[in-house]
């Protein structure tokens, strides 16, 4: 057996390493005073009490009758693209005379059988044939037609 006075000699030798861990760990008074110097707290900016204009509405809108007058004048139809002909592979086999294009930036956009559309197929199985418009090279169901478009 291992005499008590072993133990007695652990316990000191514990509460010494545990005082020089403290006072090495522990912040003394002339570190502090060494630091940066404080800098003066500056209090709290204060918001203006002014309501700012909102951005949208910083000029007056027109009045319904400019409206109105800008809405109903006519738009002058302009001449159509000229009719695109194949030049390569075999003549097409569906007959997209009566679908137009819908995509806005399309030359092409609203004029029937010039050429332009093509079949390409039924995307998922689905019932709708997809067709893609060549000048703009954009692709569109088969729902678009000149009635649904009236």
């Amino acid at each position: 057996m291992i005499s008590h006075h072993v133990y007695y000699q652990l316990a000191i030798l514990g509460f010494l390493w545990l005082f020089v861990m403290l006072h090495s760990a522990w912040p003394s008074r002339c570190a502090t005073a060494q630091g940066m110097p404080a800098t003066p707290i500056t209090p709290r900016r204060q918001r203006s009490k002014e309501p700012k204009p909102f951005a949208g509405l910083t000029h007056q809108p027109p009045c319904a009758a400019c409206a109105q007058a800008a809405a109903s004048r006519p738009q002058a139809p302009c001449a159509p693209p000229p009719r695109m002909a194949p030049t390569r592979g075999r003549p097409r086999q569906v007959d997209t005379s009566q679908h137009f294009c819908p995509h806005p930036d399309c030359a092409y956009q609203g004029w029937l059988g010039l050429g332009n559309i093509s079949a390409n197929g039924h995307p998922s199985g689905g019932p709708w044939r997809q067709l893609y418009c060549t000048s703009c090279g954009g692709y569109f169901q088969e729902t678009v037609r000149r009635e649904s478009a009236m």
